[in-house]
């Protein structure tokens, strides 16, 4: 679906790791190559045509943003680097100073390094107790086990929309109603979910988005932090400098600009932020409805077929994403990505950045197919061809 938009997919290549990143569409590259070329000022800082420009061009893709995830508010949306520093600023500009020794963050084994470690720092330094929810049999998050896991202390709950190994996806609405019946913050990493699945935040009713552009067909370095705004009122800056300030005179005399612009210091990623509107404008053309449906087909298609082979021991078959992590028996899932590299097939091993997933899957490392629209039957048909024959990928680790 839609190759044709692609220019890496004139390449002779099968592209597998949508997870790590997605492929540019001609419509991002020639938004941002259009900025680089015809007006490349800087934002919110002149009075001059070019720069007005930019100033609309950069604020109209919050606005594309807003109505992406059915934000109430375009003061809900900060641009970012991605989401790793969006969940950055929320865990350290949000709960930091909110949480007190004895409080509790609930988050799984099967969760991104980005949505682990900043909870991590904050247990440490606050004397804060990091809680994991339980898996089920297919290492999934249930609410059943959500409300095992809650407790009078828990002030937050961190999952991601949907992981990046396991790619199972969460209850993330239920979830939220759960948690906010008991006075309990819900942060979404949708790292994985944004580009896959239609995000209504008002309908989940979650408090804290985070997600990047560069797994959404945008570019790298970009990304976005969505707030409830009461919330973001009282998230502390994590930088600060030009563009974000309304005026200084001295060390006490420091008057910060409004939301968004005060979380936002210094000269921001305009380019990115550009190609992140373009990203959003070409999802939508094709439907975010239509990119579920079609990848949801193409890995039942790719689970039936890996299903075949013997020796392919597949670690989330059950999930609905287009995430599918599988071994060969006996073989180092690195040995295998570099086998498929051969024949210009592009995968994923190791673990993935879920480095305490394995004592849940009982593997540390994990070959990892993660699919997109743009993928094909065509693309699945010559991986399974690939792995079908142990004999003659051992005979090529040699």
């Amino acid at each position: 679906m839609h190759t044709e938009d692609f220019p890496m997919l004139k390449q002779d290549i099968i592209y597998l790791d949508n997870g790590a990143t997605t492929l540019k569409p001609y419509a991002v590259i020639d938004a941002i190559t259009d900025y680089y070329e015809n007006y490349s000022a800087n934002a919110h800082r002149g009075d001059y045509d070019i720069s007005l420009k930019v100033d609309l061009a950069y604020e109209n893709t919050r606005d594309i943003v807003k109505e992406f995830l059915n934000a109430r508010y375009l003061e809900e949306i900060i641009f970012t680097s991605g989401a790793t520093q969006s969940l950055n600023m929320i865990a350290n500009g949000f709960f930091a100073p909110l949480l007190e020794s004895g409080d509790e963050i609930i988050i799984s084994k099967s969760e991104h390094a980005s949505n682990v470690i900043p909870w991590f720092e904050i247990a440490t330094a606050k004397n804060v107790h990091i809680k994991y929810v339980d898996l089920d049999d297919n290492h999934y998050v249930t609410i059943n086990n959500l409300k095992k896991a809650i407790t009078p202390n828990t002030k937050v709950i961190a999952l991601a929309g949907i992981t990046n190994v396991i790619g199972d996806e969460r209850p993330i609405k239920e979830i939220c109603k759960l948690a906010h019946e008991h006075n309990i913050f819900v942060v979404v990493d949708g790292a994985q979910s944004v580009p896959h699945l239609k995000t209504d935040v008002q309908d989940l009713d979650c408090d804290f988005l985070a997600f990047s552009a560069h797994k959404l067909c945008g570019p790298t370095g970009v990304g976005v932090l969505y707030g409830k705004i009461e919330l973001l009122e009282h998230l502390i800056p994590q930088n600060y400098g030009g563009g974000m300030n309304e005026t200084f005179d001295n060390e006490s005399e420091v008057y910060l600009k409004s939301l968004p612009t005060r979380l936002e210091a210094g000269t921001p990623n305009i380019a990115g932020v550009i190609g992140l509107g373009a990203a959003i404008n070409y999802l939508n053309q094709i439907g975010m409805e239509n990119i579920t449906s079609y990848e949801r087909e193409l890995r039942r298609y790719l689970i039936n077929e890996l299903m075949q082979i013997p020796h392919i021991d597949i670690i989330n078959p059950e999930s609905d994403s287009g995430i599918v992590a599988f071994n060969v028996d006996g073989i180092f899932a690195q040995d295998i990505a570099v086998y498929l590299n051969k024949y210009h097939v592009c995968i994923r091993a190791g673990n993935h950045c879920a480095k305490i997933l394995k004592s849940e899957v009982g593997v540390t490392n994990t070959c990892r197919v993660s699919l997109y629209f743009y993928n094909t039957k065509r693309d699945v048909d010559k991986l399974v061809e690939l792995l079908k024959d142990k004999n003659k990928i051992i005979e090529e680790m040699i």
